[in-house]
């Protein structure tokens, strides 16, 4: 669920295709995103096992240790981009505005945080050329605690 009003259109970050921007401002450490319909998470070896693990992985999303979503219909918050310099914060599902936020701003996250750990993104992070490696589960979360607490402090 997003909870601001937004569009999405084309994004503004290099071969990205498509992007979610925000049509209203969010204030800092506010939520943007948040799980509304999770029907079911997976073990990642159980969708590797899959014959259609290829096609799959790139609708998938870590939630918390080794259990993601895959969610091939694309569902609007897909519209997300990668950035290692992102407007919002990934933690543990929710993404939380990075800065306060003005209309018209791209939200993006670092997808480290949703990848299996080691897991290398198909494309490059758009501004660096650097690979988008995903983290372990205790980087990431360590990570995203401690860029939201010092969002809330």
């Amino acid at each position: 669920m997003i909870l601001p009003r937004y569009h999405i259109g084309p994004s503004t970050i290099e071969g990205a295709g498509q992007g979610l921007f925000l049509d209203e401002p969010v204030a800092r450490g506010r939520i943007i995103t948040a799980p509304d319909d999770i029907p079911c998470v997976h073990a990642l070896d159980d969708i590797l096992a899959r014959e259609d693990a290829a096609a799959l992985l790139p609708a998938t999303v870590r939630w918390f240790e080794d259990r993601y979503t895959v969610t091939p219909e694309w569902p609007d918050e897909c519209y997300i981009n990668h950035a290692f310099a992102p407007t919002g914060l990934w933690h543990l599902g929710f993404v939380f505005a990075g800065a306060d936020l003005a209309p018209g701003t791209e939200i993006t996250v670092d997808y480290r945080h949703l990848l299996a750990p080691g897991q290398v993104e198909d494309f490059r992070d758009a501004r660096s050329g650097q690979p988008i490696v995903g983290y372990t589960w205790l980087e990431s979360l360590r990570a995203s605690t401690h860029a939201l607490a010092a969002l809330l402090a």
